[in-house]
């Protein structure tokens, strides 16, 4: 009978023990506050995160920047954040990997809808809002759209204007700015309220172009692979419940950014959960890394090195590693 009940009290510490060692160490994840990053807030409200067994601290962050220097702190194990900050900071030494993809599009050129700018090209010698140099987006602006797509240069032919994408549309409205390269939810709030139109959608330019990816430390692929590919696995559950129930999803995604109605241009009033339904036809979700996708990745890693913002060249191989998201399709 002792026997037993010490038994039994060695099993009760074992058990507590292991349950204080998950609560003290939730897997720590990071994202950019945007629509686009909807997986995340998904499988956390869903509960995808807690049928895997995953016990999580998820935080919204502004930028890739400041997620870049929250890793490199110590203070996040994944993230969910666009690409080109995580090789640009591959380059200086913080190597996380690139393990799934979270979306495609989002991004677009837009002008007032009474402007007589009719193309990228007559952009030059106008003023646009873009975001911080060398951030993600200003490398997609300046390496594809005004470089490549345009043929300017982003440097002289034109002004590029630094500012927050909130304040994009009021810029494009009071005449501050001629154009403004900005994502969603801003893009469809401007054109449902019809003070705005379509110079550029980037995902008809380049269909299905990846943008925000999910990463980890090295570390955190090391000391916690098992949690890693539970993450992955909620997450693929995140996208299935946005693709498969778009009305549900719609107003989670609305009702967590705060989105408020528009009045469009014949007065009527324009609900939220419209906003993000216009919204998804610039922008979708998918888990999965195609060869497309990398090659982009490897675009994206060219440009930068081309416009300056990296002093080396990168291959793929070296930061994209998709072996985690096979073990989560198992």
């Amino acid at each position: 009978m002792i026997k037993r009940s010490l038994l039994a009290l060695s099993l009760t510490v074992a058990a507590l023990a292991g349950g204080v060692s998950a609560e003290e160490k939730p897997l720590r994840i990071g994202y950019v506050f945007a629509m686009a990053n909807a997986p995340a807030l998904i499988a956390d409200k869903e509960g995808f995160y807690r049928e895997e067994g995953l016990n999580v601290d998820l935080k919204a962050l502004g930028d890739g920047p400041v997620i870049q220097q929250a890793l490199a702190a110590g203070e996040l194990d994944v993230a969910y954040v666009g690409t080109p900050p995580v090789y640009q900071w591959f380059s200086r030494g913080l190597q996380s990997r690139i393990l799934a993809k979270v979306n495609y599009g989002q991004a677009a050129v837009i002008v007032d809808a009474k402007s007589p700018i009719n193309s990228l090209e007559a952009l030059k010698g106008k003023k646009l809002a873009g975001v911080k140099k060398g951030s993600g987006m200003d490398v997609l602006l300046r390496g594809y759209v005004l470089k490549e797509k345009a043929g300017l240069n982003p440097d002289k032919d034109l002004d590029i204007i630094d500012m927050p994408p909130g304040n994009m549309n009021a810029a494009l409205e009071r005449g501050i700015v001629d154009a403004a390269f900005s994502w969603e939810p801003f893009v469809s709030q401007s054109l449902l309220r019809g003070s705005s139109r379509v110079l550029l959608d980037v995902n008809k330019a380049l269909p299905n172009y990846p943008w925000y990816v999910v990463i980890a430390l090295p570390k955190t692929l090391q000391e916690r692979p098992d949690d890693v590919v539970k993450l992955l696995r909620a997450h693929r559950k995140a996208i299935a419940f946005l693709n498969e129930n778009p009305d549900e999803s719609n107003r989670i995604i609305a009702e967590v950014f705060k989105l408020e109605a528009v009045q469009g241009v014949d007065g009527k009033t324009i609900t939220p959960e419209a906003i993000v339904a216009q919204a998804r036809t610039r922008l979708g979700w998918s888990a999965n890394l195609e060869a497309s996708d990398i090659q982009f990745i490897q675009r994206l890693m060219n440009y930068s090195y081309d416009l300056g913002f990296i002093d080396k060249t990168l291959k793929t191989e070296q930061i994209v590693d998709t072996s985690y998201l096979e073990k989560a399709s198992r």
